[in-house]
């Protein structure tokens, strides 16, 4: 690449080897851009025009820059700790190629339409990924990357509040029953006392329990991602790490579950593959969610209880916990909610119960004895 000559105000010029010419501006700290063209005077005047862009402030756009480059960079230095590989793995396929400046809310509306159609996400689950999309371009506008979010246009899946299966207290008993002597059961107390995700629990490392103290700390989480395995990842929210005090029936149930790990520690020999893991596979590494549901399935028929997910444990923990009048903030901090309507409108099954009791306890204020 040879430097041609200079003019007044026209910045950065060159001519390469192939005849063309090319140009170079800073566009802000973030970013160059370069602009082509064949003939000195295309460029020259290009370059003015975003020279003048620059100094009125208006937005300058990398044409060149693909959806994927920006996210990556978005992931890397703003939103590493709070945004989950599973969600690259659903957004790049469909819009990693598609240049940033030409993103248009019809490319983000045909994603969701196409994630709808598929069925394999909740719609939970396409809200989500679309708010992290929504999230990752209005930083894009606030870096002048972009003029506008195209995802800020895009309508999602609508949420139906699916029916929580609670268990009542003698159900809960009756599967921790069945469970006794199982290599999980240290797992389903876990779950169903503290209201952990499953991925919560299978990320558990030794070093989150304090079993002297009685605490429990959640800080990750594991997570299945198609063509790459299970990994540990941060968990979603801030709300999701929190330090959990552990009733004695828990502990206990962790005690024995060390004996028994240690048994199969000693079996495994050289093959196993110390993770610090609290609930590993038998040979130590990260446990496969499916084949643990699976296992729990079977608790189920054993235990004569209906069929569930492994994730009505968690809707069992918070129910349970709110007929017994504890304050729904605490189940809110328990089950790692970010905000207390949702612990409320998710089980406001449970509220005539509460209200009947709020009854009594107002006639035994009011009565004259």
């Amino acid at each position: 690449m040879s430097a041609g000559r200079r003019g007044n105000g026209e910045g950065t010029i060159f001519q390469r080897k192939d005849g063309r010419w090319t140009a170079g501006a800073e566009v802000g700290g973030y970013q160059r851009k370069w602009i082509y063209g064949k003939t000195r005077r295309e460029v020259a005047d290009r370059l003015t025009k975003i020279q003048r862009d620059v100094a009125e402030g208006r937005p300058v756009i990398n044409e060149r820059l693909s959806v994927a480059e920006y996210l990556n960079r978005w992931l890397n230095e703003v939103a590493k700790h709070r945004t989950r590989p599973m969600t690259w793995l659903h957004i790049l396929p469909s819009l990693g190629r598609v240049r940033l400046a030409k993103l248009t809310p019809q490319h983000v509306q045909s994603l969701v339409t196409q994630k709808v159609r598929e069925g394999r996400l909740s719609p939970r689950t396409i809200q989500y990924m679309h708010s992290v999309l929504r999230a990752a371009l209005n930083q894009a506008v606030r870096w002048r990357m972009v003029h506008y979010n195209a995802a800020a246009m895009v309508s999602t899946p609508r949420v139906t509040q699916r029916e929580v299966l609670a268990l009542t207290p003698e159900e809960a008993r009756r599967l921790l029953d069945a469970a006794r002597g199982d290599r999980l059961e240290a797992l389903y107390s876990v779950a169903l006392a503290l209201g952990l995700r499953q991925g919560e629990a299978l990320g558990l490392m030794l070093s989150d329990l304090d079993l002297e103290v009685g605490t429990l700390r959640v800080r990750r989480a594991s997570q299945r991602i198609p063509h790459q395995g299970t990994q540990l990842v941060e968990t979603k929210t801030e709300r999701s790490r929190r330090t959990l005090v552990m009733p004695r029936i828990v502990i206990s149930a962790l005690r024995s579950h060390r004996a028994r790990q240690a048994l199969e520690r000693l079996a495994a020999g050289e093959k196993w593959v110390d993770l610090d893991l609290v609930f590993p596979s038998e040979r130590g590494t990260l446990a496969d969610g499916p084949n643990v549901t699976h296992r729990f399935h079977k608790l189920l028929k054993r235990a004569d209880l209906p069929p569930m997910r492994f994730h009505d444990l968690r809707h069992a923990c918070a129910s349970l916990l709110l007929v017994q009048s504890v304050d729904p903030r605490v189940v809110m901090e328990t089950l790692g909610h970010s905000q207390i309507s949702l612990t409320m409108n998710t089980y406001s099954h449970v509220l005539p119960a509460l209200q009947w009791e709020a009854a009594d306890k107002m006639e035994s204020v009011l009565t004259v004895r």
